[in-house]
């Protein structure tokens, strides 16, 4: 008998995590191993399929987000929030940096119990650490839906480094990133 799993076989899960721009999320998640897929879309708000003009006027209730799947075998949900907590400000009511509103906001929808405690653990773990000089804001609520972003959102950093707002913004977070997880990454980032 085959013991082993094959990628058919094992169990995967899904985070769905708002951070600020879901480019700066993306960069980062998708070179982190055990992390099979990551997309950037919206999630949190009130609209059926809401377009990226929708979510950035603020009157969808949708945060940008970052859907992942994972093999918890191999990364935690847990280990990612704590590097979740690393990339970006969880101290700050609806914003990160220049990027302000709602939909900026930093969020975890969870997607099942486990994730929930696992989520307010990670808080308190984080907060006992006194790293923030503030309250950590980030909202924990139930998972609803998730709408895929438009696909020129897909890989954005990857498409476009050289694009200033990637050279400004994402590009630091990433090398922190890198620098800080250099052993958690995959062969081709590392």
């Amino acid at each position: 008998m085959n013991t082993q799993h094959d990628s058919t076989t094992r169990n995967r899960e899904t985070a769905t995590l708002g951070g600020g721009c879901f480019w700066c999320l993306e960069a980062v998640f998708e070179q982190l191993k055990g992390i099979e897929k990551v997309e950037s879309g919206y999630s949190g708000g009130n609209v059926p399929n809401p377009t990226y003009r929708q979510v950035s006027s603020g009157t969808t209730g949708d945060a940008e987000v970052v859907q992942l799947t994972f093999d918890p075998e191999v990364i935690s949900f847990e280990e990612i929030l704590e590097i979740f907590f690393t990339i970006h400000d969880p101290t700050t009511l609806n914003r990160q940096g220049a990027d302000v509103g709602t939909q900026y906001r930093s969020a975890i929808f969870y997607h099942n119990a486990e994730q929930e405690a696992a989520a307010r653990k990670v808080i308190a773990a984080v907060t006992a650490t006194g790293i923030w000089d503030a309250p950590i804001v980030t909202e924990v609520t139930h998972f609803g839906a998730f709408y895929k972003a438009e696909e020129y959102h897909q890989e954005y950093y990857r498409r476009n480094e050289r694009q200033p707002y990637c050279q400004v913004v994402i590009a630091p977070k990433v090398s922190k990133f890198r620098k800080h997880y250099l052993t958690k990454l995959k062969a081709e980032y590392a």
